[in-house]
C-alpha cells in the first residue's frame, strides 16, 4: 500500500469514520462486508501486469469475506481517463469499449480455471461486475448540472496533468472536466465503502469522497496502491511506451520478458507481483530474476508451464545455433497470410512479430532477429516459399519466438 486516505485513528481523532479499521469492525459487528470499489476503463484489448497489482489487492478483500465491485467504465471509457495524459484522448465507440470490456472479464478469469484466475468469480457474494453506461447513461441536463455544480475549475486545474497541459497552452476539452465526477459519482450509485486505484488516481477517488458527502452517504476511502515500472525499469508499466507483459501473454513470452527485468526493479516486480519473502530469494541478482519470472509466470500459466517456459528460454537463448527450438513450446505465427517469395522486413511485419514493415527493417539491422539460432542481417533476404520456413523459430531479441507454421 502507498497511501490510504483518510488515515486517522479514532482513539486519536474522535471520529470514526476516519479511520478504516473502525468501519472494519462496524462492518463485522453487523454482519455486513464492505463494498470495495475498483473501476477500469477497457480503452484496449489487454490487461498488463501493472494493473494486476490492484486486482491482487481486490482479492485479498473478496478472501477476506468483503465484495468486490468491479465497475466497467463503458460509459467513462467513451471520454477517456485525462490522468497521466498530455493531450486529449481519442474518444472509443461504444462497439469498441464492449469488445473490450469482454477480453478484459476473460483475461481477469470470468469462465477460466478458478485457481488462475485474478478474482474470485464462483463464490456468491463476493463479486459485482457493473457497467457506469447502467446509470451515466441516463443522466440528464440537470443531473449533468448538480455534478458540474459540485466541482470547480481551480480544483480541476489543481489536477496535475490539467495544470502542466494549462500552463503549456496545451487544449483541455471541456467534457475532460466531466471525467473525475462522472467517476466519483460511480461511488454515489453503489455505495462504495473503500476505492482501490493507483497513486496517480488520489484526485479522482477524491472527488468520489466529496460526491458522496454532497449526496448524503459516508464518504469512502481510497487505498492507493504503487504503480509498477515496466520493462525498462524506468517509467510505469504502460502500452503506449511498450514496456509491458500482458495478462494474455503465453508462458514463454511471459517468462522471457520477466527474466530481463532490470536488477534494480526485481524486487518491486517480487513485493507487488508474488506473495514471495524477499528474505527467501537467492541473493544472486541473475538467480533473483529468474525466481520472480518463474513465480509470477506460474502464478498466470501454473507450474508445469512455467517450468516449461523456463526450459525453453533457457534453450533457445543460450543453447548453439538452432539448439533446443525443435522441442521447445513455442507460440505459432501462421504464414498462410504471408505472400511469396518474401523479403525478410515483410515477413517479420505479416507474422506480426513486428508492428510494421519499417519497424522490421531497424530489427534486422540491429542485429535482433534470429532464425533458428542463425542471425538474419539482410532485411532483403528473401524466403521463397513457406516450406523453408514451416517449424523454424523466429525470435525476436530476447523475448519474443514464433515457431512459423506453413
Amino acid at each position: 500500500m502507498a497511501d490510504l486516505f483518510p488515515a486517522g485513528e479514532a482513539e486519536t481523532t474522535g471520529i470514526a469514520d476516519q479511520a478504516l479499521s473502525a468501519r472494519l469492525a462496524e462492518a463485522a459487528a453487523a454482519g455486513r462486508p464492505l463494498r470495495i470499489k475498483l473501476g477500469i476503463d477497457p480503452t484496449g484489448s489487454d490487461i498488463h501486469l501493472g494493473h494486476s497489482i490492484l486486482f491482487r489487492k481486490l482479492r485479498a478483500f473478496q478472501e477476506a469475506g468483503h465484495t468486490a465491485v468491479l465497475i466497467i467504465g463503458d460509459f467513462t471509457a467513451r471520454i477517456g481517463d485525462p490522468t497521466g495524459k498530455s493531450s486529449t484522448r481519442v474518444q472509443l465507440s461504444p462497439e469498441q469499449v464492449e469488445a473490450n470490456a469482454t477480453t478484459y472479464l476473460q483475461q481477469l478469469g470470468q469462465g477460466q480455471d478458478p485457481e488462475r484466475a485474478l478474482l474470485d468469480f464462483e463464490t456468491p457474494g463476493r463479486l459485482e461486475v457493473r457497467r457506469n453506461s447502467e446509470w451515466l447513461a441516463g443522466l440528464d441536463l440537470p443531473q449533468v448540472i448538480e455534478l458540474l455544480a459540485t466541482g470547480t475549475v481551480g480544483q480541476m486545474l489543481a489536477k496535475d496533468d490539467f495544470a502542466k497541459r494549462y500552463g503549456s497552452g496545451t487544449p483541455i476539452v471541456l467534457h475532460e472536466f466531466l471525467y473525475p465526477l462522472l467517476q466519483g459519482y460511480d461511488s454515489v450509485r453503489i455505495q462504495a465503502d473503500v476505492e482501490l486505484g493507483g497513486t496517480d488516481q488520489k484526485f479522482n477517488v477524491a472527488m468520489g469522497r466529496d460526491l458522496q458527502r454532497h449526496f448524503g452517504q459516508r464518504p469512502q476511502f481510497g487505498l492507493l496502491l504503487p504503480i509498477l515500472p515496466g520493462l525498462d525499469g524506468v517509467q510505469k508499466m504502460s502500452k503506449s511506451l511498450d514496456n509491458t507483459v500482458g495478462l494474455g501473454d503465453d508462458p514463454l513470452s511471459m517468462y522471457s520478458k520477466l527474466e530481463k527485468v532490470p536488477d534494480a526493479v526485481v524486487d518491486d516486480y517480487l513485493t507487488l507481483l508474488t506473495d514471495l519473502d524477499l528474505a527467501a530469494m537467492p541473493a544472486n541478482p541473475r538467480e533473483r530474476q529468474k525466481a520472480m519470472a518463474l513465480e509470477v509466470t506460474r502464478a498466470r500459466h501454473g507450474l508445469v508451464a512455467a517450468l516449461q517456459a523456463q526450459a525453453d528460454a533457457a534453450s533457445l537463448v543460450g543453447g548453439a545455433a538452432g539448439a533446443g527450438a525443435a522441442d521447445a513450446e513455442v507460440p505459432e505465427a501462421s504464414l498462410a497470410a504471408v505472400n511469396f517469395p518474401a523479403k525478410a522486413f515483410y515477413l517479420l511485419a505479416a507474422v506480426g512479430v513486428c508492428a510494421s514493415s519499417s519497424e522490421a527493417r531497424r530489427q534486422i539491422q540491429g542485429g535482433g532477429v534470429r532464425l533458428d539460432g542463425q542471425k538474419l542481417d539482410d532485411p532483403n533476404h528473401e524466403f521463397a516459399t513457406a516450406t523453408e520456413l514451416d517449424g523454424k523459430v523466429l525470435q525476436l531479441g530476447k523475448k519474443t519466438f514464433r515457431r512459423l507454421i506453413g
